[in-house]
């Protein structure tokens, strides 16, 4: 199992809407993700910086990797950058944290 925590960047007037997409996440997504191995994932939201922190569990760093080349995770980064920072390939403008402690 491999903990993943990176930060994101959603747009001031879209916090609402960001939020309404993910409690209404696709069907064909979540599945993805737990194809993939994801569990105990949650995006948090720090207004004053419009700054999302996101932090999930896997089961391995290969598994996790390809959720990127699945169709539904393409589709769902087109359907999302209207709202959110994001990269010329439409993925989330995204920066890895390094995990410096962890109590288990």
């Amino acid at each position: 199992m491999i903990r993943k925590a990176s930060v994101m960047y959603v747009y001031r007037d879209k916090f609402e809407e960001y939020k309404k997409r993910h409690d209404q996440l696709w069907p064909e997504m979540e599945q993805v993700l737990k194809e993939h191995g994801v569990s105990n994932y949650g995006i948090f939201l720090h207004e004053p910086t419009a700054m999302l922190f996101a932090y999930l569990e896997a089961e391995s760093e290969e598994l996790h990797a390809h959720i990127a080349e699945t169709e539904v995770c393409q589709r769902w980064w087109v359907y999302m950058q209207d709202i959110m920072q994001t990269n010329p390939d439409h993925s989330p403008v995204s920066e890895s944290l390094k995990e410096v402690f962890h109590l288990a």
